[in-house]
Order: C-alpha cells, then structure tokens, then sequence
C-alpha cells in the first residue's frame, strides 16, 4: 500500500500510469472499463476513506481498453464530483486513451451521493449500513447526538421507572434481572454511562440533563401569532411528553358529534392519526444539537409542527414519503420498537393517507437547511362537514376491510404491522378496522399476539 501511495502522489505521466496499472486494482485505486455513472460511489467511498485513484479505460485484468477522452467526457465526471453532500473536487487527467480521475480524502466527512454513504474496504467500495454509518460517525469523531454519553445522568437516581416499565410493555420484552444487562443490549450504556437517546425515553427529569428537550404547543387567537390564548410545556420522559402532547392539540381542536341512528360517533377535526405521525416525525429526527425546541403551533385555520433540524443531506422534499435518512438512528430504532414509528420513510405517507381518508388535503410541507415545518389546514365545518366527508370514504373503509379478510386468509399468522404495511395504511388504521371487525363478529384472535392467530367467524 505504501508504494501504491507514493505513486499516486506524484504527477503522472505514461510511464506512472503503466506503473500504478501494474500494482493492480487496490485499497485507493479502482479500474474502469468504460464510463458509468457508479463511478460516484467509487468517488464517495475514496473521499470517506484515504482519497485514490480511479482509471477510466482499463479493465479488470489491468487491460488498456482505452476511452475517448472528450471534453464532454471530463464534464459529466467533473459533475458526478459535485453531486456529492457536500461537494468534492477531484483532478481528471487525460494520459493517451485513459482518464485518471484522482480522488482526494475529504476534508468534510462523511460524503454521501443519494442519501447513501459508502466507504472503501478491501478493493471495494461498499455501502455503509446502519451500524456501520454510526462506527463511521464515531471514528471520525462525528458522533450522533443520541450516541453521545450523558454526564449528567446518574442511571440510580434519574431513572424513571414509570417510563422504564412503559418502554418495556410497549416493546414486548420481558423485564430484565438486571436493567444495566438490558441497556448494554440495546447500546444504550457506554463506561456505565447513559447515551443521550436513554435520557430522553427514561429520565425523570429531561431538561435537566438535556436542555431544550421539551415540547411546546401554543394556542393563538386567529391567523397569526399576535395574542397567545393557550399554551402548555412538556418536558417528561419521550413517550409521557408525546402522548400529553397529544392530548392537549385534541383538546383545542374542534369536535363534530355523526349520529347513525343510535349512539354518536366523536370525529376530531383533524385525523389523530397524521396529527400524531407528525409530532413522532418531529420528535424522531429533531436536531437535538439544537437550542430550539419542538413547536406546535395552532391557529385557526392551520395547525403547525415545528423542529430545528432541516433535511438530511442527500435527502430531497419530492423523497419524502418514500425514502428515509434518520437523523438519530439509535432513538429511531428505540421508538420503532416501541411501535411508535414503523418503517423508515413511511410517516410522511401516512399523514398524507390519512388526510386524504378524511377527505382534506394532504399537509404542506417546508424544509431548509435548519428547520422542517407539517402544516395541516383545518377545514371549515360549516362548509363541509365530516358527516359529509366520511360518508364518501366509506367506501374506502370497507375495501380496507376487504383486504384485512383476503390478507388474513392467506396468512392466519400475519401481524397488524404486516397488514398496514400491505394495505398501505397505518398500523392504527388497521387496529381501528381489526377492532370493527372483532365486534361485528367477523374476525376472532385464537392466542396472544405473538405465536397467536386470527380466525374468520363469518364474511363481511
């Protein structure tokens, strides 16, 4: 490796070129047939690593083939270089029919092309998985904030136990001989220490050992910010301040009683299920570096979930709904086990599901390099009313209610994660048809959740 080194150092010529062609594909030197628009993984994985070489024109028997080195040729690389997050730049160099497209170690790591990270290993560049993304941070010094060691959190006297026991129900798992055993198994400890993402699900007291945690929701008269009639400041353990969160946007939000010849149904204006999709989706990939703490501001005509924390990089606004790059990966993961988010990327789309079952449309969304704004508009009741609006979307109930049979028919064992994610609704949603379906007499759960199955009793 070192030779390889000193050799792609120096400014080159024909006679290096057959040199460095002569050592081999390698750690820092890549071989290329033709032009193909890999190349910017090769590119990225270089800069996160030593920097190298890659040769346009050679094949894998280190074999001149030879390319046409056109001007239009050095552009498109020179481009591919700048659509890396952040930006790199390379040295392309045209030796006879061969490119030489010299690589440098990023001086602003990571890079990443497309929201993916990848890094040299052997004589390959690889994508970076989960857990490696987070080695990655740790060896360069770029630790993720919810990986970071609290100092400031004594694991026997801040723990709250009430939220420990919450995190352990809602995770089906069997409560430990030993807490410690548990949070070393979930890298959640490290020199006996808790990790930030532990202090926000179990300290009795966040703001202490991390300040700004809290969320805040604000209730104004009218369109704009120019007298506050409400307010309220959550600042328990993650699930607590979530779920009185909740609580209190439900209660400033209006209420519509459908009567169907006996007794009424209560419709929130607004379905609860985007309204909680999108305080989890604040919670979840806040910028916790952050002084600013998570907003929810309702007027009356829109209700708006604030967080410090833009896009991730590599991630655009048309990939929401699609694709996800959470920007704390191990709370992530925390609260999908605890059924509060399901699969990455999936929130945005069931806020938009649910606002479209309701009838109304779907929430805006605006993001810049420091903050990420959902705004839902409250409907007019006196214009139209939910009555109205959900009696076209029965319809759309019942064929979901069609689905949940033919799917369960299929697969007696299957789950409600595994419905919704088929359906393509929120785990809620299908809870909400499941329990329908149970008081109806359609569908009956033989066993516990897990190891158990559904039995159809009777057709819709």
């Amino acid at each position: 490796m070192t030779i390889q080194n000193n050799i792609i150092r120096e400014i080159m010529n024909k006679e290096d070129l057959q040199k460095l062609i002569a050592l081999g594909e390698g750690y820092n030197l890549e071989f290329k047939e033709n032009f193909t628009d890999s190349l910017d993984k090769e590119m990225c994985a270089f800069a996160n690593t030593v920097g190298g070489r890659i040769i346009i024109g050679v094949n894998d028997a280190g074999q001149i083939v030879g390319v046409n080195p056109t001007n239009r040729l050095k552009s498109q690389i020179q481009n591919i270089s700048r659509n890396l997050d952040p930006k790199l730049g390379v040295v392309i160099k045209a030796i006879e029919n061969v490119i030489v497209v010299t690589v440098p170690e990023g001086n602003n790591k990571p890079y990443s092309i497309s929201g993916k990270f990848y890094e040299r290993q052997g004589t390959n560049s690889q994508q970076l998985t989960r857990d490696e993304i987070r080695e990655f941070f740790k060896k360069e010094g770029l630790l993720l904030f919810d990986e970071k060691i609290n100092q400031k959190f004594d694991i026997e006297k801040d723990l709250d136990e009430k939220a420990f026991e919450t995190f352990l129900k809602r995770s089906k798992i069997t409560p430990p001989k030993e807490k410690i055993d548990l949070f070393r198994n979930l890298s959640l400890i490290e020199d006996h220490k808790m990790k930030n993402a532990g202090v926000l699900l179990f300290s009795n007291n966040v703001t202490r050992c991390i300040n700004n945690a809290q969320i805040i929701c604000v209730l104004f008269q009218g369109k704009s910010k120019y007298k506050i009639l409400d307010n309220a400041e959550f600042d328990d353990d993650l699930y607590s301040s979530y779920e009185n969160a909740i609580t209190y946007i439900k209660s400033k939000l209006n209420k519509e009683f459908i009567i169907k010849g006996g007794p009424h149904e209560e419709h929130l204006e607004l379905p609860e299920d985007a309204l909680r999709e999108a305080l989890l989706n604040a919670i979840a990939h806040r910028n916790y570096f952050s002084n600013a703490i998570i907003s929810v501001y309702i007027y009356s005509d829109r209700i708006e979930f604030v967080n410090a924390g833009g896009l991730v990089k590599g991630l655009k606004i048309s990939e929401l709904g699609k694709i996800s790059l959470p920007r704390n990966l191990l709370l992530f993961g925390l609260m999908h086990r605890m059924d509060l988010i399901e699969k990455a990327g999936s929130g945005i789309r069931r806020m938009r599901d649910a606002m479209k079952e309701y009838k109304l449309e779907g929430p805006k969304i605006e993001a810049d390099e420091d903050w990420f704004t959902v705004t839902f508009n409250r409907p007019d009741l006196q214009k139209a009313s939910l009555e109205d609006r959900l009696k076209s979307s029965e319809k759309s109930s019942e064929k979901s209610s069609e689905k949940v049979i033919l799917f369960i028919k299929e697969n007696p064992a299957i789950s409600a994660k595994e419905l919704a994610d088929k359906i393509g609704v929120s785990s809620r949603a299908v809870e909400k048809i499941i329990s329908k379906l149970k008081q109806k007499g359609t569908l009956k759960r033989i066993g516990p959740d897990k190891g158990g199955h559904w039995e159809i009793k009777k057709q819709i």
